[in-house]
């Protein structure tokens, strides 16, 4: 081939090919760099959600000492679900040593139930609370179960056992898993769908079931919850689900802000979980509560356009508690402390439209082609599109990380964490952080484009 034919076929190739590929080298040098930097700031192998860049602080949910970590997201299960898909991306084996010790970090911090609270302290693993609330618990057995099928590691694999049988025998006897574990002798003991409690649960235990098939018990666990999902809903003319149950599967108070109520947020999740345990046990009867909750939650959208927290058990009223069980009329009439982040009304309109468009492809598809709509597998032109539009956002990352390897949120804004006994009245702090859900945020986007580059080139 001589010299003229040799630039005409190189001006034949499209630049994204050669931006493209210097990209995806750029991008695998900025996740090394960055998760051995994040690997460096960790705590007996665990993380919490910020650090300071001189890391003097250190912040979870509150200030956090040098010996504590946090479980809940995007703590240490976070960040070590982070450092595995790095290695499963590039090959990196400081980034599986990092997951290794994030997962021998949670391993030490289980407790005697073989379950985690939201955070670990390991100058006293006295604590013996299992907490299935914010994905705590539950993102510790998700990580676990994702490293023990990536590499056969004894300790690892022991571990990963306790955990999968603390999911078994923490569930309630009508099917559900309550707040915390054992029992608390107060609303923690009930079965509990706020913030995605219950929901986070039977997403673990599905995985369980895709890893370990053959497992008899971990089968009848999903069997068991799906009944619980069928009886939990409530009646015509309110066929939605409350935030808690009690032991007469009543809807049940909380905290005195969280009334017995229907709410809107709960049942458009349980929506998705449905389909979601339909696709993995196959049996069609689960998806028959969905229709009656997606009209009711049509129905009940307030002028406003958005849907309350907490609907009135036989009027469709939207409620608004304070603590001490204070009613009042509108979110304006709150305390600061309650109204802001607490969401008690939302906009739940993407959600509702996602589970009505999944619900009718499952009536029409059945869930085995179901299954493979919602898996696909992109088609070369695809792939091209989908890396073009990752581009200038792997190209942002890769411009906002510091030459230690570190992304820093310059003047990051967050709520004041107030004195014991103090309520938050609008206070906010300001100060650059070193963030676990920036990190995770960053390296998800990386892995995607490396990922989905090397699938381009393979073809």
């Amino acid at each position: 081939m001589n010299i003229r034919t040799c630039l005409i076929l190189l001006f034949l190739i499209p630049s994204f090919w050669l931006s493209g590929a210097e990209l995806k080298e750029e991008a695998e040098a900025a996740l090394r760099k960055g998760s051995t930097f994040f690997h460096s700031i960790n705590s007996h192998g665990g993380y919490v959600y910020n650090v300071t860049p001189d890391l003097s602080l250190r912040w979870g949910e509150g200030p956090k000492d040098a010996d504590t970590v946090e479980v809940q997201p995007p703590g240490t299960p976070a960040v070590g679900l982070s450092f595995l898909r790095a290695y499963q991306a590039t090959g990196d084996k400081q980034a599986l040593d990092a997951a290794k010790d994030a997962a021998y970090a949670l391993i030490r911090g289980q407790n005697k139930y073989g379950g985690w609270d939201h955070t670990i302290n390991f100058e006293d693993l006295s604590n013996e609370t299992v907490s299935f609330d914010d994905n705590q618990s539950q993102s510790a057995v998700s990580f676990l179960m994702a490293l023990d099928q990536e590499i056969d590691d004894r300790r690892l694999r022991t571990g990963t056992k306790r955990a999968v049988d603390m999911m078994i025998s923490t569930q309630l006897d009508n099917g559900g898993w309550p707040h915390k574990y054992p029992e608390q002798g107060n609303y923690h003991d009930y079965a509990t769908f706020n913030d995605g409690g219950i929901n986070d649960c039977i997403r673990v235990m599905i995985e369980a079931y895709q890893y370990y098939g053959d497992d008899e018990a971990i089968e009848k666990s999903l069997r068991k919850v799906a009944r619980f999902m069928m009886i939990s809903q409530l009646p015509p003319p309110q066929p939605g689900w409350a935030q808690q149950y009690n032991e007469f599967l009543q809807p049940a108070w909380a905290r005195t802000f969280e009334p017995a109520s229907v709410c809107p947020s709960a049942t458009i999740k349980n929506i998705d979980t449905l389909i979601d345990l339909y696709l993995a046990l196959g049996d069609d009867t689960l998806l028959e509560p969905i229709p009656d909750s997606l009209r009711w939650l049509r129905d009940i959208r307030m002028e406003n356009g958005k849907w309350a927290r907490f609907v009135e058990i036989g009027t469709n009223k939207a409620l608004y508690y304070d603590r001490g069980r204070i009613r009042v009329d509108s979110v304006a009439e709150l305390h600061p402390e309650r109204s802001t982040g607490y969401g008690y009304e939302t906009n739940i309109e993407p959600q509702l439209n996602a589970g009505s468009k999944r619900y009718e492809s499952a009536l029409k598809l059945g869930h085995s082609e179901l299954r493979k709509v919602e898996n696909p597998e992109l088609t070369k032109d695809e792939t091209t599109k989908r890396l073009k539009q990752l581009s200038g956002t792997v190209k942002n990352i890769i411009d906002s990380q510091e030459s230690s390897g570190a992304w820093i949120t310059r003047n990051d804004r967050f709520k004041t964490k107030m004195p014991e006994g103090v309520r938050w009245n609008g206070q906010y702090s300001v100060m650059d952080r070193i963030s676990s859900s920036v990190f995770n945020r960053n390296v998800a986007t990386l892995c995607e484009y490396i990922e989905l580059s090397n699938q381009l080139n393979a073809r």
